[in-house]
């Protein structure tokens, strides 16, 4: 190729690259906006619970719901919280309805002879609550212990 062309056509493509990067641009500012944050429950206290589940709703008033991805992770004596007759019952069930995920670690359950029919009908299931966290975290979302 001739140098007199090739400088020119070097030009064009650092120019038509700089133009597509910045077509990308938003959609990374999109992606990076977006925040993931596990909390992990592990006392049976609905004063606890309570507070969880406000941290949870401040979160997603503060970055907007569809910025955030959160899960709650329950397990040990914080999964009787979870049971249907739980006096957060109806906070967890309005927490569900608002797209964040609260699961039940299966190993409490086991270990506490609780069945899915003891628990509220709405929640998920994990094998085990811890690993679920360290998954999570692995993943990068944020952990939160209130």
């Amino acid at each position: 190729m001739n140098k007199y062309f090739a400088a020119p056509l070097l030009l064009l493509l650092a120019s038509i690259s700089s133009s597509l990067h910045a077509a990308e641009t938003p959609t990374e500012k999109k992606d990076a906006a977006q925040v993931s944050v596990v909390f992990q429950v592990s006392d049976d206290d609905a004063k606890k619970w309570n507070l969880t589940l406000n941290n949870v709703k401040n979160l997603q008033q503060e970055l907007g719901a569809g910025n955030v991805v959160i899960e709650i992770v329950a397990y040990g004596p914080g999964i009787n919280m979870l049971k249907f007759e739980s006096p957060v019952s109806d906070r967890v069930d309005e927490t569900l309805k608002a797209r964040v995920k609260i699961v039940a670690c299966e190993n409490t359950m086991k270990s506490l002879k609780l069945s899915k029919g003891d628990m509220m009908s709405t929640i998920g299931y994990v094998p085990a609550g811890i690993v679920e966290i360290i998954k999570k975290q692995k993943e990068g979302y944020a952990y939160i212990r209130p």
